[in-house]
């Protein structure tokens, strides 16, 4: 598991480059260079990929959603830190393979990349967001529940 951290790290350092220069940038040649500087031949090269493709494919829908649950903190006016790991944690949260990626494993990873790049409140801010978004969505024990109703 420590390998798809290191993919995350990666992932969000070349983000972080990628919107500086607000998205004027080459951003899968920055994650290839940042991937050969930082990753040391991981196992987990087609993950980080997978993070920033999709991260980029959603990237509207990701922002709506971070708009929307940290009204209070205009998505341009976010440290670049922090808006990219909530890109990534919601990526991963809401697209992601939950057999993959549990959605709890998907908020603590995120939380641990605001803790370790961002400001002293990145972490406690990213928990809130992402868990605003994750006590919305369904789950499945919900889902089981409402089954088990139906049946009776």
């Amino acid at each position: 598991m420590a390998s798809r951290h290191i993919a995350r790290s990666i992932v969000l350092q070349s983000l972080y480059e990628w919107d500086f220069y607000q998205k004027d940038f080459d951003l899968f040649g920055c994650l290839e260079k940042n991937i050969e500087k930082f990753g040391g031949g991981f196992d987990e090269q087609d993950f980080a990929r997978s993070i920033a493709k999709g991260v980029v494919d959603n990237l509207e829908h990701l922002d709506k959603i971070i708009a929307s649950s940290a009204a209070e903190r205009p998505i341009d006016q976010l440290s670049i830190i922090d808006r990219n790991v909530l890109r990534i944690g919601l990526f991963e949260l809401l697209y992601e393979d939950t057999t993959q990626v549990p959605p709890k494993v998907a908020i603590n990873e995120a939380i641990e990349l605001a803790k370790s790049f961002g400001g002293p409140s990145s972490g406690k801010f990213v928990k809130g967001v992402l868990g605003a978004v994750y006590n919305e969505m369904p789950h499945e024990e919900d889902n089981v529940k409402e089954e088990k109703e139906a049946a009776q």
